[in-house]
């Protein structure tokens, strides 16, 4: 850790990392903040298994953020620093209910704090449906790429690979993909397309958040090992096709529009991934005044340095619209 992740560590009133038990494994959280009053931000990264860019190696790393927020920040299952092989049994719903877990455990050291959820793309997923399970105790939602239904395999999609140049051999294999018949090289070819022909994840024309700097806070990260950084992509969830297959055939459509507490969706404006299209297009027709969405310009998929002023600037709008 540098001088400048010390001192913000040695200004923060909380900054440490718990074990609890989620789903009967126990896995470690980090919990930090300037004080111990604030307002909670649980962040539930992408992937599945990809805990970039908050994860438990980052104390210190996000001064914005913990300035603001006491930030919980947890690698899920089969990741970082909690990597575990996966298998079949640990469905779209068991992580569902480990972060309700979570958010139980949060509140028992903070039983007084306003909560809000931070979920990126797979972390949406997440956010959505645990507030079926945790009434009462989310005060607000934010997401960057919210799933909604028919992730990839959508005319969208197609379009704009052949609007690219995407070869027609390769888009006739893309439109052939199935929920129920996905292979792991069904995901290289639909991920790999989307990035090389399109600006579905990144947008070439914004600003992408600065990644060398994370990069080398987590190699130094006082609570990460080699081991934990090299699971940040490489990792027991790399293989779980199944879960991939459920969140193919998801359909979250009724459970947007019934959502009871602030829920702000943050999109980039070429996210053809998480179809910003289609997203404002539900929101429009659900009239829950509860739903907000707001649209990023020159941003894909993944966030860029725009992008995450933006969730910053949502953040700070949440926490205060429940206060």
């Amino acid at each position: 850790m540098n001088r400048a992740g010390r001192q913000v560590v040695e200004q923060n009133e909380v900054s440490e990392v718990f074990t609890f038990s989620l789903g009967k494994n126990p896995q470690r959280v980090l919990i930090e903040g300037k004080g111990k009053n604030l307002p909670l931000v649980i962040t539930l990264h992408g992937g599945p298994g990809t805990p970039i860019p908050f994860s438990v190696g980052c104390r210190g790393m996000f001064p914005d953020f913990t300035e603001r927020f006491l930030m919980v920040y947890w690698d899920q299952l089969g990741c970082g620093i909690n990597n575990y092989q996966l298998d079949s049994r640990y469905t779209v719903d068991s992580f569902v209910e480990m972060t309700a877990e979570l958010i139980i455990e949060v509140k028992k050291l903070f039983p007084n704090n306003t909560l809000i959820l931070f979920g990126m793309s797979w972390g949406s997923v997440l956010a959505l449906k645990v507030l079926q399970k945790a009434q009462g105790k989310i005060d607000g939602v934010v997401t960057w790429g919210q799933v909604l239904r028919k992730l990839f395999l959508n005319e969208e999609v197609y379009q704009a690979l052949e609007k690219a140049g995407c070869p027609t051999r390769k888009i006739q294999k893309i439109r052939a993909i199935t929920a129920d018949g996905f292979e792991d090289q069904d995901m290289k070819l639909l991920a790999g397309s989307v990035r090389k022909y399109t600006d579905g994840y990144f947008n070439k024309k914004g600003e992408q958040a600065p990644l060398f700097p994370i990069i080398k806070g987590l190699l130094t990260s006082p609570d990460y090992r080699l081991r934990d950084f090299r699971a940040i992509m490489v990792n027991g969830a790399s293989p779980a096709k199944w879960l991939w297959k459920e969140l193919l055939a998801l359909d979250l459509t009724q459970e947007l529009a019934a959502v009871n507490v602030p829920y702000y969706i943050l999109q980039g404006d070429t996210d053809i991934v998480t179809s910003t299209t289609t997203i404002k297009k539900e929101i429009e027709a659900s009239q829950n005044p509860c739903l907000h969405c707001r649209v990023i310009e020159n941003s894909g998929h993944m966030p860029g340095k725009a992008g995450m002023e933006a969730v910053l600037e949502t953040l700070e709008e949440a926490a205060e619209n429940v206060q």
